[in-house]
């Protein structure tokens, strides 16, 4: 039975580790024939952004920007968090394939649709 995964990252390259976690659940996940997304909040929406994934790695972990291609061929969804990107200055033109930028509304209804969800 397929079930839905929820990894929340709030990071990015201030905390290359919990930037790097989501993608490692989600590549599992994903690669599992399960439906997985990682929501992008805080900063952790720079991730979505075109060669920012490319400068985050920490030792002992497979380069993030791998991390987030390989996620994306495995069929995971990207979401960066619309309220945060904003402010940001980020927006649909600045993103890296498979990401896209969503509403609470989103968030809500997936996590409503049963998502389990994980925060890093």
């Amino acid at each position: 039975m397929a079930s839905k995964i929820l990894a929340n990252c709030t990071h990015g390259d201030d905390d290359p580790e919990r930037a790097t976690l989501p993608f490692i659940v989600g590549n599992v996940a994903a690669s599992a024939a399960q439906e997985a997304v990682v929501l992008l909040t805080v900063d952790g929406v720079w991730l979505a952004t075109k060669g920012y994934a490319d400068r985050v790695h920490k030792d002992g972990f497979q380069p993030l920007a791998d991390l987030v291609r390989s996620f994306v061929e495995n069929g995971g969804e990207i979401w960066a968090c619309g309220a945060c990107t904003k402010p940001r200055g980020i927006t649909d033109g600045d993103l890296i394939p498979g990401a896209k930028i969503v509403t609470a509304a989103n968030v809500v209804e997936y996590m409503a649709s049963g998502a389990s969800t994980l925060s890093f």
